[in-house]
């Protein structure tokens, strides 16, 4: 048998958005598969546009790419408004199946039966924010993570072979469960030592107000952007 390359960012990111879809909205696993996918294409429509050369009124032109974006972020808008609210209807009627949707929408609603004049709960639009940051975080963080993972075990072997005496010391040949999960000691090391030097994000801030920084003096509504893979590696911090 011959061989050939495989990406594995692309493997990562299908199993991620899978896990995801299940974990947040079960029975609605489509809908939510659906989600992602528009998500990932208005991230590669962005970065696209980001690109090219810019000027303050390029993006309200009727470009492809322009239509386009806008299209995907009312479908992004309204697929999960109908999840929710079909989830809602269940939840009401005494359906408890348990999703990461189902548990936030039911802690949800009893803070509003609780305090129904305070206006307490979190409106349909802050919800749907909730549903879209962590299909978007999620998928791409933990992608990142494992794509990398991939990449430093395979440049220490031995650390690799450790890793796969441990997981099939843990599970044998059958597939791992929560309880097997918190044994694989050597395996979670692995992996936030990967994060440790190859971090899979960075901090991005918004100064509320003129802030003092240091030594500097930043303005309101200013954009900060730091990098972990810098900081880590930074040997005076």
């Amino acid at each position: 048998m011959g061989s050939s390359e495989v990406d594995m960012s692309v493997e990562f990111q299908n199993l991620t958005g899978d896990v995801i879809s299940r974990a947040a909205f079960g029975s609605n696993f489509d809908e939510g598969r659906l989600i992602f996918l528009l998500q990932k294409e208005q991230g590669r429509l962005f970065l696209q546009s980001q690109m090219k050369i810019n000027f303050p009124l390029l993006r309200f032109l009727p470009t492809k790419v322009n239509k386009r974006m806008k299209h995907i972020n009312r479908e992004v808008g309204s697929l999960p408004t109908r999840i929710i609210e079909k989830r809602e209807k269940f939840i009401r009627a005494g359906d408890h199946k348990d999703n990461l949707l189902s548990l936030f929408l039911k802690s949800n609603l009893n803070e509003v039966e609780v305090n129904k004049n305070s206006g307490a709960g979190m409106s349909m639009a802050d919800v749907i924010e909730e549903c879209k940051l962590v299909y978007f975080t999620g998928q791409e963080i933990t992608t990142n993570l494992l794509t990398l993972s991939m990449i430093v075990l395979n440049m220490h072997n031995e650390w690799q072979e450790r890793a796969r005496e441990e997981v099939l010391q843990v599970s044998g040949n059958n597939q791992p469960d929560y309880d097997d999960l918190n044994g694989l000691k050597m395996v979670n090391m692995i992996l936030l030592e990967v994060m440790r030097p190859y971090p899979s994000t960075s901090l991005i801030r918004c100064t509320k107000r003129e802030t003092k920084l240091g030594n500097m003096s930043l303005p309101e509504k200013v954009q900060l952007f730091m990098s972990f893979y810098l900081v880590h590696r930074d040997k005076e911090q």
